[in-house]
């Protein structure tokens, strides 16, 4: 038998953790959400100990930040190698190798044909904005599509683009204008009421009867969607969905971009989601595990776009700091090397086949679903009704926390647990965790 690697030493949270709470308050404004109330001291690979000595197995994944887990031995040392050399001196001011570097490797990389450029940045949201000054510049629009659910990040326009009010918009208005929404592809929610097996993909239908009645096509400039929604509750939609958006973008000369911050690096199984559905964007927005954690975004895309912006168009003092640059491509040779995307693919099924496989005995579990070991398991009150579960899904996390598994939770009504185990995580670790789940869904009570 194996060694258990959950170590509970005190109650949860600990009073190092208590106490450092308190600070916390007095010191950072309530603004910033902390999901689970325990401070972490240390992290090696899917484990994570906290200040009072308490060890769990991540599920969390630092929300996506930690595909290649804490601490990696190689990207730690390409973070010394670099760092030894020299910190920053900001690209515009004297530019240097490991920009370069990486971004010849994700042109190599990213699923776009043809020539790609490649500007990096700090922050996903960062991307995002400057996929959208791009796409504007090559087109001369000033629209942007985007879907409901989604999430892009907290900057004035891409909480523009962002569909959820609380907490992310309430109180922070007026917003961009603009800024145009549509239905996504949610089949377990279906906008228009209709069974997967029979539909007709009206959500990518919708654009026509959407373009007549409140925009007109030759205005949008971009469409930006999220191959897997993330914040909205890890909805992975039908292929055929990602590939209307692409005829739709084909036959008005919209730029598409792929918002994978959180979906990339290896995480559906892929490199980059969109090999998932064989859909090709225009650009295409990577951060959170492209360094490993390190503060880092990417905005890849055809080479005409990323040129019309003028010279000094785009910038950013720390965009693609060279510490960072070294870390995302040890980050990607540690993804090829170790046979990342298929370990996610194998991680996905064997825990979607253990959760269907519960969901038998388990009527609070209404939808499993997964690209990789991007995993939602929704919850819900009644499978009829589909009510969400919302008090259901607060106290599985707290059982787990509790027993020692860091868990998220996703989703408009707050009741979709969002599984992201860090892709290095061992069977042993794996089968432990689900055990600690499975406790906390059978014991949850609607």
């Amino acid at each position: 038998m194996p060694q258990p690697q959950i170590r509970i030493e005190t109650e949860i949270p600990g009073p190092r953790s208590l106490a450092l709470m308190e600070r916390r308050a007095a010191a950072v404004p309530r603004g910033p959400y902390q999901g689970l109330p325990v401070f972490m001291k240390s992290g090696h690979g899917a484990l994570i100990t906290d200040v009072d000595g308490n060890q769990y197995i991540d599920f969390a994944g630092g929300l996506g930040c930690l595909n290649v887990g804490s601490t990696p031995a190689t990207v730690l040392e390409a973070v010394e190698r670099q760092s030894g050399q020299f910190l920053h001196s900001c690209f515009h001011v004297l530019p240097y190798e490991p920009y370069i570097a990486l971004a010849e490797r994700l042109n190599g990389l990213v699923p776009i044909s043809g020539e790609k450029k490649t500007l990096l940045v700090n922050s996903g949201a960062e991307g995002i904005e400057n996929a959208v000054k791009c796409a504007r510049a090559y087109t001369g629009r000033t629209g942007i599509l985007v879907f409901e659910d989604g999430f892009h990040g907290r900057t004035l326009l891409t909480l523009s683009m962002t569909s959820k009010v609380e907490p992310f918009k309430k109180g922070f208005g007026p917003f961009m204008a603009e800024v145009h929404r549509v239905p996504y592809g949610y089949c377990y929610r279906c906008p228009y009421g209709k069974q997967r097996e029979s539909c007709q993909i009206e959500c990518g239908d919708v654009f026509e009867s959407f373009f007549k009645r409140h925009v007109d096509p030759m205005t949008i400039a971009a469409l930006v969607v999220e191959p897997v929604q993330g914040e909205g509750g890890f909805v992975v939609p039908p292929p055929e969905f990602l590939r209307a958006l692409r005829e739709v973008c084909d036959r008005y000369g919209i730029v598409m971009v792929a918002d994978e911050v959180q979906a990339g690096i290896g995480r559906t199984g892929r490199m980059f989601a969109c090999e998932t559905f064989g859909v090709e964007p225009d650009i295409l927005v990577s951060a959170k595990s492209l360094a490993g954690g390190l503060p880092l975004a990417a905005v890849t895309g055809r080479a005409a776009i990323m040129e019309a912006a003028p010279k000094g168009g785009l910038g950013s003092s720390y965009g693609g700091n060279p510490v960072a640059c070294a870390a995302a491509i040890a980050v990607l040779d540690l993804v090829e090397r170790e046979g990342l995307c298929a370990r996610a693919e194998k991680i996905g099924s064997r825990v979607s086949s253990w959760a269907k496989e519960l969901s038998q005995s388990v009527a609070l579990i209404g939808d499993v679903r997964n690209a990789g070991a991007m995993i939602g398991i929704e919850l819900v009150t009644d499978r009829e009704t589909r009510e969400p579960a919302r008090e259901a899904t607060a106290a599985v996390r707290k059982h787990c926390l509790e027993q020692g598994l860091l868990t998220l939770v996703a989703g408009n009504g707050a009741n979709v647990l969002r599984l992201l185990m860090p892709l290095i995580i061992t069977d042993e670790q794996l089968e432990e965790g689900l055990a600690v789940l499975s406790e906390g869904l059978r014991g949850a009570r609607n």
